[in-house]
């Protein structure tokens, strides 16, 4: 029976990377993936595919729509759908093989098959390569899985979750989408571009639950304009197929017809199989791991990370936390600062958000100041053609340390960059201010906004 310092089980953002770290810090380590290729969800049917299909839509959408505004005439524009979602696969085929190479670098153990606890400290592993091993201590990164919705039966075909809305073999003549948060609005936005009608159904009243409401009333007008259908303030009891095509039903309300339905309403802890029952983990609502400061689960030698714990469900959540669980069980000291992790929409524009927003801060009763400056007035915005948006910051009224940055504009998610640096090291509005900004360039409007904190922006 072999046996290590650490066993990982899942080859997710979390899991892999905790691998790679324990072995880097000299644990002999080894990780437990049943599907064959490694990287979890979000490199094989998550946030690597669906930036792929955004950024080549999102070429044809230019090519057929923006062109002409920069002078640049083109013949009759047509669409590959074969080429683009091949294209896709290839990204997705490198990088999973980039992950068996850092696995064999580091000299990580790989077990294809499905990890299940027996007990502290044994793993059976169920699958390819049957058997059992033995570890010091077990860290579970299983991830997450889509949330089923109630009435709504996924066929995998017709209606089915995102992993079917990225290689739909032809462009949907009429997409329904079920749900208006991050994964819904990619997805939509993406068959939109190349020619779909696209219809979001959403029972809250807004789009993009848990983010700036600010923004995201902006980000609602700007998918109109794109053409998406919003039906907001809906329930949706029931889906189905018909000869016609796909039904959806909401509550109240006339059903909706298309002939694909996208359900993305959420995810919920992948924990089923695992054996927490028989070693008696305690979990949570929605099958969710409880876990303490140092990732440890109330059985001494288990720990979890990533969207098994709770939190925000984003990959580099899970990469930190991978991190810094191993480093405590080495060192004794790892640290994620759950205040500085950002999150990105991959739509046109990018809607990005760090910190608090508004909402929160009025709900805690903490006084903030607000410094707001729009892509309207940047040069480099307006060179690229895309002066939509603007940028914000919260900082505290009376410290002046930033609390919160949300941005909606051009290559917002790359610009969420410097403000989670900003709030990592604890800076205020000032300090940014005092930060001399290359010009032209869309960090420029970062600058303006934290002038603006103190209403002196320049160029507004």
């Amino acid at each position: 029976m072999d046996s290590y310092d650490l066993v990982v089980i899942g080859a997710g953002p979390g899991g892999y990377v905790a691998a790679i770290r324990a072995a880097q810090l000299g644990l002999n380590a080894a990780c437990i993936e049943e599907e064959k290729a490694l990287g979890g969800t979000c490199l094989r049917v998550g946030c690597i595919p669906s930036k792929a299909l955004l950024e080549s839509s999102e070429r044809y959408w230019e090519a057929r729509q923006e062109l002409g505004r920069h002078g640049i005439k083109l013949g009759n524009v047509e669409l590959d759908l074969a080429a683009m979602l091949k294209r896709k696969d290839t990204i997705v085929r490198t990088l999973t093989q980039g992950i068996e190479s850092l696995f064999k670098k580091n000299k990580v153990t790989r077990y294809a098959g499905r990890g299940r606890i027996l007990a502290p400290g044994r793993v059976a592993i169920e699958g390819d390569e049957a058997g059992e091993i033995t570890a010091k201590h077990i860290l579970i990164a299983t991830g997450s899985k889509s949330a089923p919705l109630p009435g709504v039966e996924i066929d995998g075909n017709r209606i089915g979750t995102s992993t079917e809305a990225l290689a739909y073999p032809e462009v949907p003549k009429h997409l329904i989408v079920i749900g208006a948060g991050y994964i819904g609005l990619e997805l939509g936005s993406v068959w939109r571009r190349l020619g779909s009608e696209v219809t979001v159904l959403e029972y809250l009243d807004r789009i993009l639950p848990g983010m700036d409401g600010e923004l995201a009333a902006e980000a609602l007008k700007t998918f109109k304009k794109q053409g998406l259908n919003f039906r907001l303030s809906c329930k949706v009891t029931s889906a189905r197929v018909d000869e016609q095509g796909c039904v959806v039903d909401i509550e109240g309300q006339e059903a909706v017809r298309g002939d694909h339905v996208l359900v993305a309403v959420g995810r919920v802890p992948n924990t089923v199989g695992l054996g927490l029952d028989t070693v008696n983990v305690e979990c949570g609502p929605k099958g969710r791991i409880m876990v303490d400061e140092q990732y440890a689960t109330s059985v001494p030698g288990i720990y979890a990370i990533g969207d098994v714990i709770g939190g925000a469900m984003l990959a580099h959540k899970a990469e930190d936390e991978g991190m810094a669980c191993v480093e405590q069980l080495v060192a004794g000291y790892g640290h994620v600062n759950y205040d500085a992790i950002p999150g990105v929409v991959y739509t046109q524009p990018e809607i990005a958000s760090v910190g608090k927003t508004e909402e929160e801060l009025k709900e805690a009763a903490i006084e903030y100041r607000k410094g707001v400056f729009p892509f309207v007035a940047n040069g480099r915005a307006k060179a690229l053609g895309q002066i939509d948006g603007r940028i914000k910051i919260l900082a505290n009224a009376e410290t002046d340390r930033v609390l919160g940055v949300h941005i909606i504009g051009p290559r917002a998610g790359d610009l969420i960059a410097e403000a989670a640096l900003a709030m990592e090291f604890g800076a205020s509005s000032e300090d940014i201010a005092r930060t001399c900004h290359a010009h032209p360039t869309l960090a420029e409007a970062f600058r303006e906004a934290a002038l603006n904190v103190d209403g002196r922006a320049i160029h507004i």
